[in-house]
Parts: structure tokens; sequence; C-alpha cells
């Protein structure tokens, strides 16, 4: 438990994974999330999807902790996605985010976990709604080309790598950080699901995560679209060869009877 009355919550999305089977240490405080002392009122909260949470850690302890965490982590970022809020403790107000702060009445072990499952969430849909607006970008041309009925121009293989990598971080996103599921804390500690749904609604994560999979659901549309198109516009290239090659074949046959 931490004495202090205000500290800093602080989330860095640094690997496509952490390998947290093998962090079970004598250090470890407890599971679902796993949460670790790294040193004396000094916590960190450690997701296989690869997001940590440090509470009231100082830089230079950061920077060790993160160096000492990269042989656990499978396809580690070079920059780290972060997000970070103040946490008070024992104040008047009541438990919950106002404006960049949340207040809380103490600051059990639970109650870190739980904010440290917001937090990872929050950090990972920036993560994702950055790579998908990219994406999006990329497509969005191709769309405006199709409304306008101007030549499509598109390579096929970059399409499929658009589609692909948009499904991609869908499948990521759902699969693996379960943004809109219930955390499992929730069900050990059911007191705590009115301060999780605060501050879930204060950081939009369900709302995120939809705008988030509309966006992958158009790409995918529109990618699929405009396939369906240049399929279309080859099968009539093929039948217009046929034709040409019928045509000539019938130019050949007549020329042949004059002659003869």
């Amino acid at each position: 438990m931490i004495s202090e009355k205000e500290f800093k919550a602080r989330a860095l999305f640094i690997a496509d994974r952490i390998d947290t089977r093998s962090l079970e240490t004598t250090n470890l405080l407890g599971v679902s999330p796993l949460i670790f002392e790294l040193a004396k009122e000094s916590y960190t909260v450690v997701f296989r999807y690869g997001v940590i949470v440090l509470f009231n850690v100082s830089p230079m302890m950061e920077i060790e902790f993160l160096e000492k965490i990269k042989r656990f982590c499978v396809q580690p970022f070079e920059t780290a996605e972060s997000e970070e809020v103040d946490l008070i403790i024992g104040s008047d107000q009541k438990e919950g985010m106002l404006g960049t702060k949340i207040y809380l009445n103490s600051a059990e072990l639970k109650n870190l976990q739980l904010i440290a499952e917001v937090l990872a969430k929050s950090v990972v849909l920036g993560y994702y709604e950055t790579k998908v607006l990219t994406t999006f970008d990329n497509i969005e041309p191709i769309a405006e080309n199709l409304k306008q009925k101007r030549k499509l121009g598109i390579n096929v293989k970059g399409l499929i790598h658009h589609i692909g990598d948009a499904l991609l971080n869908l499948h990521k996103m759902v699969g693996r950080v379960e943004a809109i599921d219930k955390p499992e804390l929730l069900w050990e500690s059911p007191e705590l699901e009115r301060f999780y749904l605060r501050l879930e609604d204060e950081y939009e994560i369900r709302e995120r995560h939809t705008a988030i999979e509309r966006k992958v659901e158009l790409i995918y549309r529109t990618a699929e679209t405009v396939l369906d198109l240049l399929q279309t516009k080859r099968a009539l290239r093929v039948e217009w060869y046929i034709v040409a090659l019928i045509v000539i074949e019938i130019f050949i046959s007549i020329y042949e009877l004059f002659i003869r």
C-alpha cells in the first residue's frame, strides 16, 4: 500500500506480448492482473498483451525495470505508446476521475490493479486508433476514386495488405486485450464495480473500441468492393480478348475463302 497522498500512474505499451508466465517471482503480490513490488511503495502491473503500468515509480527506476523486462518481451516496439495520470489519495472528493486526476480513498493493491486495467486498455486503444487511422487514410483515396468514377490505380497486393493489417489489429485488440470485457478482479471484488465503470466511462473505453471496430469494418468493405471491381474488370477484359480472337478467326476464314 502507498502512503503518499499524490503520485503518478504511468502505462506503457512496450511490446506485442509479454511472457508473464516467466515473471512469477517472490515479489509477486497478486494475479489477474499480475502486480509486483519494485521497491518500497513502488509497484508495477504487467499484462500479457504488452502493457506495463507503473505506480509511484521514479524515472530511473522505470529505466531499470524496462531494461530488465526486455528479455520477456515478444516483438518489442521501438517507441512505446504511453499514458499517465495523477492519483490523489484520501481526498474529500468522491472516488473516481475528476479532470486529469483520479481520486481514491486508499491506495490498496486491488484499487491499483483496477486502475491499471483501465489505463492499459486506454493506452492499447490509443495505439490501435493511430494504426487504424493510418490504414483508413490509405483506403480513403480509393473510396473517393470510386465515388468520382475515376481509374482505381491500385496495387492489389497493397490492398490485401491493408485488409490483413486492419483485421489483424482488430484480432489483437479483441482477442488479446479484451478491451470491453469485465476484469477478472471484479468477480472477486464486486464492490469495486461502480468505481471501475466510472473510470471506464471517463476513458470512453467502449466508445473508442466501437469506433475502431466500425473503421475496420469500413476498411474491409471498401477493400472488398475494390477487389470485386478489379476481378470483374479483369473478367470483362478476358471476355473481350476472346471476342476479339473469334472476330480475327472469322476474318481469316473469310479471307481464305476469297483467296480460293
